[in-house]
């Protein structure tokens, strides 16, 4: 099957006259079609080129953190020897003669990341650049590298993928409500419980909380087991970014406030919701001892307590699909578990309450993942977005994923490779209601921020003190005037 879509649209783009369509650095002109001779209009559709008909090549490159026999080496395969291939067959079954070329790297993400940003700021780069990180897009946007996907191609808001991918998704590739990319792949957080605890300690096989307070009355009754760990939930600075986004964003989204607000341009500071949050870490880890404040701390912290997890020696633990598809997957090498279908459950995480997260929501999640952009600089915008709307398309993601079935930002191709009853559950029921890190360059430092105050009250600081202390340093990041305390 081959998709057709817009060929009008875009034939009447690479025939206007004196169009010039060519990559970053390609040919200078067309020439033009002949022009009457008598001072009248040509009669309609009176010798109209043809798809083809002296109609110059058009060279565009594509960009991808990833290179074959290195890292990310399937998604390197999958574009040079199917995607660019049937992309190119496609565009000339419509009569054009495209050639796209492949720009592999196998750098890491930050090596990656600044080599697009001198691209960028440089007037050059990649007509499509992928392996772009959602977190990266309010930074690129507000450095003016990148713009909004209607600025450089107004048609891509017609695309028809926009309705399989649901809005929260799409936040992970926009900036102050407007669209600079296509989201690829994404995740979502859940509870995880072992039900054969839950049994023990008289708790529901379908057990789904919806509140705090319901999270911790189970852990207290998990606490009466002996040699089991209520609840992990990841704290400290040891765990890194995996006890904000884990740990603390999750929390907060279920106060009601967002750590950073693109209506307000504002960051949260130490305000009531950031205490919320930190008192039920406080519940936690404090006198009630239901969760193990020392495995916080160590460096191996989160490997140890997936370790802990999979040999039921904990009860409830907060993470992302990555747990059951790489870590406790009975296939894996890091934690597996061979009765993983049988023994483990999960569950939506509840706002504080009914109705107190963010828009009013019951349940919120936190979500990552990253997409391909449109190059602002590119002298080719619509075959550029022929080609990103084609990598995105239902034919191109079954191919790549047909045998590595994983959550794509598409409902309608999760419908057909997650066959995961879990997975399923994150695409259907985790992903309309998640939300994503802000893409700020102050946002890595006010995550180890917020790193920093859930270890204080894993220690035994106060969370009023704590929130005090992140005040404090967030004034020292953003500026007090970007704060909203």
């Amino acid at each position: 099957m081959k998709t057709h879509t817009k060929r009008g649209r875009l034939a009447a783009a690479l025939l206007a006259p004196a169009l010039v369509l060519a990559a970053c650095g390609g040919d200078d002109a067309d020439p033009e079609p002949d022009e009457p001779d008598n001072g009248e209009a040509a009669p309609d559709d009176e010798d109209d080129p043809e798809p083809g008909d002296d109609v110059a090549p058009v060279a565009i490159t594509l960009a991808e953190n990833a290179i074959r026999g290195g890292k990310n080496t399937e998604a390197a395969e999958w574009i040079e020897d199917w995607a660019i291939p049937e992309f190119e067959s496609m565009m000339a079954d419509e009569g054009f003669d495209i050639t796209v070329t492949f720009e592999g790297s196998g750098a890491d993400d930050e090596d990656y990341k600044t080599t697009i940003a001198l691209d960028l700021s440089t007037g050059g780069g990649p007509d499509v650049i992928g392996g772009f990180d959602g977190i990266w897009v309010g930074e690129f946007a507000q450095a003016n590298y990148i713009q909004p996907l209607d600025d450089i191609y107004p048609e891509s808001s017609n695309w028809d993928g926009w309705d399989q991918i649901p809005d929260a998704v799409q936040q992970n590739m926009s900036f102050n409500d407007q669209r600079y990319g296509i989201p690829g792949g994404t995740d979502g957080r859940v509870i995880y419980f072992n039900k054969e605890l839950f049994a023990d300690a008289g708790l529901p096989e379908d057990w789904q909380p919806t509140s705090w307070e319901e999270i911790l009355d189970a852990a207290r009754a998990l606490k009466q087991l002996d040699g089991v760990v209520p609840i992990q939930l990841n704290g400290g600075v040891s765990m890194g970014e995996a006890t904000t986004m884990q740990g603390f964003l999750p929390l907060m989204a279920g106060t009601g406030a967002a750590v950073y607000s693109e209506d307000s341009g504002l960051w949260q500071g130490g305000s009531g919701e950031v205490e919320q949050v930190l008192e039920f870490y406080a519940a936690v880890y404090g006198d009630e001892e239901l969760g193990d404040p020392l495995l916080q701390q160590e460096a191996a912290g989160r490997d140890n307590s997936f370790l802990m997890f999979s040999e039921g020696e904990i009860g409830m633990l907060i993470e992302g699909d990555y747990l059951w598809r790489a870590v406790i997957n009975p296939g894996s090498d890091l934690a597996p578990m061979e009765n993983r279908d049988e023994v483990i459950g999960w569950a939506k995480i509840p706002a504080r309450e009914p109705g107190a997260g963010i828009d009013g929501q019951d349940f919120v999640s936190m979500s990552g993942g990253g997409g391909r952009v449109l190059n602002p600089n590119t002298e080719s915008p619509e075959v550029a977005w022929r080609l990103m709307e084609f990598l995105d398309s239902p034919e191109a993601l079954l191919a790549r994923h047909a045998d590595d079935p994983r959550i794509t930002s598409r409902t309608d191709v999760n419908e057909q490779i997650i066959d995961d009853e879990m997975i399923s559950f994150i695409a259907e029921e985790v992903l309309p209601i998640t939300f994503y890190r802000p893409g700020l360059e102050e946002y890595p430092q006010v995550s180890i921020a917020l790193q920093e105050a859930t270890e204080a009250v894993v220690t035994g600081t106060s969370p009023e003190d704590a929130a005090g202390q992140y005040q404090s340093t967030l004034e020292g990041i953003v500026g007090a005037e970007n704060i909203n305390d």
